[in-house]
């Protein structure tokens, strides 16, 4: 019996070293929705990674968060 796996989707995105604390704190505190993984920390890239099914609420929280930080989207 194979057990399916779930698509997992990703985005990056550019911040501002001065936010990335608060806005991971703030983005992780939504349980089991996204993680974030700095992908490049000269750069301050972010990857978010999250289910595929979840991808509405992902993007939802995102543009609420964008009156607050400076997020570039990246991909």
């Amino acid at each position: 019996m194979r057990i399916e796996q779930p698509k997992i989707d990703s985005f990056l995105i550019a911040i501002p070293p001065a936010e990335v604390v608060l806005f991971k704190s703030i983005f992780e505190s939504y349980d089991n929705l996204a993680t974030l993984r700095t992908e490049d920390p000269r750069l301050h890239h972010l990857r978010i990674y999250f289910s595929a099914e979840s991808r509405g609420e992902v993007d939802a929280l995102l543009a609420s968060l964008e009156a607050r930080f400076s997020i570039r989207r990246l991909n």
